[in-house]
């Protein structure tokens, strides 16, 4: 399963939903990263494919982040999501 994670601007908590493919995530995140470099507002509608009913729909000028990642079937040993420096 794949997490795709929006930050929005004066917002703490940011917003996700999943993917069961790396090719749906990727496009997903293709999707929302050609929305902020177009610079135009627009609406972007994301659906889970984990919780089908799950919906939301943003103002692509709201967005200051996106980042994609694997979600950890177990909770050892892994990555956390986001950047850090590993030694």
């Amino acid at each position: 399963m794949y997490v795709i994670e929006l930050s929005l601007r004066l917002s703490p908590m940011p917003v996700a939903v999943q993917r069961r493919e790396l090719e749906a995530a990727q496009a997903l995140y293709g999707e929302v990263r050609q929305a902020l470099e177009q610079g135009q507002p627009r609406v972007l509608e994301l659906t889970c494919e984990k919780e089908e009913h799950k919906r939301v729909s943003l103002l692509s000028s709201e967005i200051v982040a996106v980042q994609i990642y694997e979600k950890s079937a177990t909770g050892t040993g892994a990555r956390r999501p986001g950047f850090a420096v590993v030694s």
